[in-house]
């Protein structure tokens, strides 16, 4: 971990409830709004979205998105799992993630940026530079 990005690879999916797929979700500092989360499909092959780290917050405690990428808690006490359902033209998969894992991947992300505070953080000047240099 360097001191603007957390990154781990510890996750492990379980497509079906029975097949682990590796994942691996980043955060950086300098895109304060957003996770990355990595799925691998094959040995060589990762498929990787995009999406809000208020999304990721919103998903440990209820139902939360409407789009290709939707996630809600669910289990029993002591199995307790992150439902992450993402979508796509080419597919529809549903992953079952340890929900104690994943909080300990936010939590590493709000001693980066803390929670609310991503404005602070978000460079505009970047953004339009990158925008108008296209």
């Amino acid at each position: 971990m360097t001191t603007d990005a957390v990154h781990t690879e510890q996750l492990i999916a379980l497509y079906g409830g029975t097949t682990p797929v590796r994942s691996r979700w980043t955060y950086q500092a300098s895109s304060p709004y957003t996770v990355i989360a990595e799925f691998q499909t094959s040995h060589e092959r990762w498929v990787r979205w995009m999406f809000a780290r208020e999304l990721l917050v919103d998903g440990l405690v209820g139902p939360a998105g409407i789009g290709d990428v939707r996630l809600r808690p669910e289990g029993i006490p002591g199995r307790e799992m992150l439902i992450v359902e993402i979508e796509s033209p080419e597919g529809h998969a549903e992953l079952e993630l340890d929900i104690t894992a994943v909080e300990a991947f936010v939590d590493a992300t709000a001693e980066l940026v803390p929670l609310g505070q991503e404005s602070e953080h978000f460079d505009v000047e970047r953004l339009i530079a990158e925008i108008t240099n296209v």
